[in-house]
């Protein structure tokens, strides 16, 4: 049952952040400083909406003299075009977000990844592009397109919740951004200012 509900309440926010998207707003950004990490995967997503988009024709063809199978069929395909379009208006409408105000930064993908990492915390913020990731205790990877470019290591852990709920303690994070040189920039700036 608390399965089928995180289920429910992800769809949930992916629609809503295709609703955001297309009134060209952003979620929880607020006062604070937004980096994107959507320009990476842009052409990945257009290219599996197209696939999707072929496939809903051609399973339209191939299905059209039995109409009840054909009806759920497109009902199932047409979903699956909203769901690759919601996720990646997710991806667009839910930046990182450097606040300085509140001392925190928010790392973001989708609707998938929200940690929060207080600025106090940040021993050191570089750019780094990695392109594999192995699975380490301790370490997290945000990658899209399966790439970071940001490395932060930090003084103390912070909780990560997964997507299922379950937490573990994290002391490196790897994560993409567009911009990772001037993400780089106004995380070491906020550092240093906060440290004054």
């Amino acid at each position: 049952m608390r399965v089928g509900g995180l289920l429910v309440r992800h769809e949930v926010r992916l629609l809503a952040s295709l609703v955001l998207w297309v009134a060209r707003r952003t979620h929880g950004t607020g006062g604070g400083r937004a980096f994107g990490y959507a320009g990476g995967q842009g052409a990945m997503m257009a290219g599996f909406g197209f696939v999707c988009l072929v496939e809903t024709v051609a399973m339209s063809v191939l299905l059209r003299d039995w109409p009840a199978v054909h009806a759920a069929v497109l009902f199932l395909d047409v979903y699956t075009i909203v769901f690759v379009v919601a996720l990646h208006a997710s991806s667009v409408v839910r930046p990182h977000v450097l606040d300085e105000d509140r001392g925190a930064l928010r790392i973001r993908r989708y609707v998938h990844v929200d940690l929060c990492v207080p600025l106090e915390r940040i021993a050191s913020v570089r750019r780094e592009l990695r392109m594999t990731h192995e699975r380490v205790d301790g370490e997290l990877s945000v990658e899209v397109g399966s790439q970071t470019t940001v490395t932060i290591e930090l003084t103390e852990p912070v909780t990560h919740a997964s997507f299922l709920g379950r937490q573990r303690d994290v002391r490196v994070v790897r994560f993409h951004a567009d911009d990772a040189d001037g993400l780089v920039r106004a995380v070491g700036g906020a550092l240093g200012r906060a440290r004054v």
